[in-house]
């Protein structure tokens, strides 16, 4: 004959839940009483998990095309995560659909960002400088095109700037993570990347990475190879260190990937006070990444 204890949970102050699970000390010969005890059980065990807070995970630059993705994708898990989003402008936030949870701000003034910072457990930065391409270019006439950028948004204006705000307001809130998303590249200081615009985009992107790092916030920094809109989930992504993927054939990755890496890195203590290069192999070739674990836990570097 089964035996049906009733064993009360530690409550932690933040949680409530309705009542106790019930747990069988043996199987009993009624099987259909079994079934339906286990019925209960889940059911209980169901309810004391709707019961438990979502996380709160802010993206700024969710306007972006890789910050689209990753908003996407947090709404999309609704069940388990409270999606919020910042992006500079009302156009924006109709862009990518309006919704309350979007905030509008500017990276670069920093009380401008903290209603959207307030309360949320994590922090996903996907902000970056845009250079844009001078009028007159002509591809038919070969050469190459010149670009700049504008006044204001430099990339010591975004890229650094506008990410200290970002990483202060975050540590000053309590968050208990920072992913940062930047760029292949930046151990090369004459990298091309650099020229563009006269901005030295990297070596300000870096200087945000080491602030960061030596923020004592919980962090992961993602630097991800050459960008791509194509489908994810259907690659081996690859992680190394100081840009020597760039040296290899695999110097790319999927906007898909990078955004779904960024979300996976709040559920693993294997990704935290990690940084890493990030490229992918070619579709068809390796086995896609699934076990998203292992992959952070081949990762050694803390910067």
């Amino acid at each position: 004959m089964a035996i049906a204890t009733r064993v009360p949970l530690p409550l932690p102050t933040t949680l409530h839940f309705k009542t106790s699970l019930l747990v069988l000390s043996s199987t009993p010969k009624n099987c259909s009483t079994s079934q339906g005890r286990r019925r209960r059980v889940v059911a209980l065990a169901a309810t004391a998990m709707a019961d438990l807070p979502r996380p709160t995970v802010l993206v700024t630059g969710a306007g972006g095309r890789t910050g689209q993705i990753v908003y996407k994708k947090l709404k999309d898990k609704a069940d388990q995560y409270a999606a919020r989003g910042l992006v500079r402008t009302e156009e924006s936030k109709e862009k990518i659909g309006n919704a309350d949870d979007v905030f509008v701000g500017d990276i670069r003034e920093a009380e401008t960002i903290l209603p959207a910072i307030q309360g949320i457990d994590y922090l996903i930065i996907l902000t970056s400088a845009v250079p844009k391409m001078k009028p007159g270019f002509d591809p038919t006439k070969g050469g190459r095109p010149e670009f700049y950028f504008e006044d204001g948004a430099f990339p010591e204006q975004v890229d650094w700037i506008g990410q200290k705000n970002q990483i202060d307001a975050a540590k000053d809130a309590g968050v208990k993570q920072i992913v940062l998303v930047g760029s292949m590249g930046g151990t090369n200081p004459n990298h091309p990347l650099n020229s563009i615009g006269n901005g030295n985009i990297l070596v300000w992107k870096r200087k945000a990475e080491q602030y960061l790092a030596d923020s004592g916030v919980p962090y992961t920094i993602i630097r991800a190879g050459g960008l791509q809109d194509k489908e994810g989930g259907v690659r081996e992504l690859l992680v190394g260190k100081d840009d020597e993927l760039l040296n290899t054939e695999t110097r790319t990755i999927a906007r898909a990937d990078v955004a779904e890496v960024c979300i996976q890195a709040l559920q693993y203590e294997e990704s935290k006070f990690k940084a890493f290069d990030l490229a992918s192999k070619p579709e068809g070739t390796g086995e896609p990444t699934k076990d998203f674990k292992a992959l952070f836990s081949q990762i050694t570097t803390r910067f």
